[in-house]
């Protein structure tokens, strides 16, 4: 997925390494000129401690009993921590009042450290602290005593349960299911009727068969003559225009002799003169019964039917042997009606399959929406961060708690050296700034400033603006409105449209972006946030962002 920050201090891109660090400077000196300094006296019990060893800043302040006084609170220490903030002893002395304040400070990483200046208001009237060097020192360890070890492997967390194999298992049913029904219906090999079993057999065995089936029907005990020879001569009819004459079974009986005579004739058929003759009365017989009401004795009726056995048999035998050629035309013609079955079952299935597949696409587009169901069936880099786990962290000092699809990196800031006694950079960021997408969350801290002013929010949104077109960023459109945490922390939100560069190309595409700031005392904060004006889930991302953002106030 492509992705980009927009406020990102920090940049792995070279192209905006340059731009970045002048518009620090430029922020710095615009924000820094605004602040005068005072001092005030102040004390720590050590000027050097260990990684993570207490020091305790103390504030005397010695005042007549009618003043009310305000000390510093929250994380105005910065870069030391502070990690508790103890009661206010108060002497009385005559008509004055000696108060002291302690607060407990550390930090966890080693260097040289100034505690900047603290803001303390007595009455009507603002005094500051001078500000005070600290060393922390790296904690040396004796090897020759303690033992070191190698560093830990990295230990895979599982993830937090989710409900995608729920989702799976439905999917698989349904399919197991569609499955299934094509199997049964369409794709089994069904066990076969009576009549279906009769029609495989050839001709000759069906006439027989056809013929002991007469035998137990009960036509002659009931005296049914009619539907008995009805039966007995669609039974010769049918042989005979299955193995000699097509036309066998709608011809009249003088047709069908007509028609035997010409093929014994033609030597088609080796049937003798008596044969045909046998057949003919029999079938006259039988228009007699059906047509002239005719009643021959049951005992006639016997051997008409054993006649025509005998018929058959004669018929078969009289009947020329198929030749290789005509074999193997039969075995092409039952080949070709056997894939013309299977073709038909393929086509069958795949119409079916494709109707459900088309009624399933058409009935969850209808209800979440036809973009979300291509977008999730086909995949949107978006939609992942959308509908992935997201994570809620703290970031900075003061920290700045907000939730994310990704976690936030911490990124470096490379400041000139003239800036770097001036101002500390803290940045977290997910993206670069010439992706599709990114989140960037970034600490300024104004080391020598006077803590009596906040930062001016406007001119701090001009740097920003300012960096964006050093990035390269065209066509920006500018909306500022004030801005309100869940928490209640109050600041500046700047937001519009944008020309944003895409990566490894000259061309650009249209965005969006939101940036945050708030400034407690020499401390401002920003959250910057860059999406693809095009992207139907980003929005969303984007408010849920916003939505999640939380400022530590300086009374907590």
């Amino acid at each position: 997925m492509k992705q980009h920050t927009i406020g990102n201090i920090n940049t792995s891109n070279k192209v905006l390494a340059i731009g970045r660090n002048s518009v620090m400077l430029a922020i710095f000196f615009s924000l820094f000129s605004f602040f005068s300094f005072s001092q005030v006296t102040s004390a720590i019990d050590s000027t050097s401690i260990k990684i993570g060893e207490q020091i305790t800043y103390h504030i005397q302040v010695e005042t007549d009993t009618t003043s009310l006084v305000v000390f510093p609170e929250g994380q105005s220490f910065s870069p030391l921590e502070m990690i508790e903030s103890y009661a206010v002893d108060t002497l009385k002395k005559n008509d004055k009042y000696n108060l002291v304040k302690k607060y407990g400070l550390t930090q966890f990483d080693s260097g040289s450290y100034t505690i900047p200046r603290q803001k303390v208001i007595i009455g009507t009237k603002t005094f500051f602290t001078d500000s005070l060097k600290v060393e922390v020192n790296n904690v040396v360890i004796d090897t020759t005593k303690q033992g070191l070890y190698d560093i830990k492997p990295i230990i895979e967390v599982e993830k937090s349960p989710s409900d995608w194999w729920k989702t799976a298992l439905i999917v698989l049913l349904i399919i197991a299911a569609i499955s299934f029904l094509l199997y049964w219906f369409i794709w089994r090999k069904k066990p076969l009727s009576e009549e279906e079993k009769i029609a495989l057999l050839p001709p000759y065995d069906r006439a027989k068969l056809a013929l002991k089936t007469l035998d137990e029907s009960p036509y002659l005990e009931q005296e049914n003559l009619k539907d008995y020879y009805s039966e007995l001569t669609f039974i010769i009819r049918k042989y005979l225009d299955e193995k000699v004459y097509d036309r066998a079974l709608e011809s009249t009986t003088d047709e069908l002799i007509t028609r035997l005579n010409i093929l014994k004739e033609g030597n088609q058929v080796d049937l003798s003169k008596e044969d045909i003759k046998n057949i003919e009365s029999i079938l006259k017989r039988a228009d007699l019964v059906k047509f002239a009401k005719s009643a021959p004795d049951i005992e006639l009726a016997k051997l008409d039917r054993s006649t025509i056995d005998v018929e058959i048999d004669n018929v078969k035998e009289a009947l020329p042997e198929p030749t290789e050629e005509e074999k193997l035309l039969d075995e092409q013609y039952r080949e070709a009606q056997a894939r013309k079955k299977k073709r038909n079952k393929v086509i069958l299935t795949v119409v079916i399959a494709l109707f459900l597949l088309i009624a399933t696409f058409v009935g969850f587009s209808l209800k979440y929406g036809f973009g979300y169901v291509k977008d999730t069936l086909i995949g949107h880099d978006s939609i992942e961060l959308l509908e992935g786990d997201w994570v809620t962290s703290a970031y900075g000092v003061p920290p700045i708690t907000i939730t994310t699809p990704k976690v936030l990196k911490r990124s470096s800031v490379e400041l000139p050296e003239e800036a770097q006694a001036q101002m500390s950079v803290t940045s977290f960021n997910y993206g670069s700034l010439l992706n599709f997408f990114s989140v960037d969350v970034s600490t300024i801290v104004l080391k020598q400033a006077k803590q009596d002013e906040n930062i001016d929010l406007k001119q701090a949104q001009d740097g920003a603006i300012k960096q964006l077109e050093q990035a390269g960023v065209t066509d920006i459109a500018v909306l500022s409105d004030k801005f309100t945490t869940p928490n209640g922390a109050e600041g500046l939100k700047t937001h519009g449209t944008a020309n944003f560069p895409i990566l490894n190309s000259k061309e650009f595409y249209e965005g969006k972006y939101v940036i945050l700031q708030f400034s407690t005392n020499n401390i401002l904060q920003r959250i910057s946030i860059v999406w693809n004006k095009t992207d139907p889930y980003a929005d969303k991302i984007v408010e849920r962002i916003i939505n999640s953002v939380e400022l530590k106030k300086a009374e907590e």
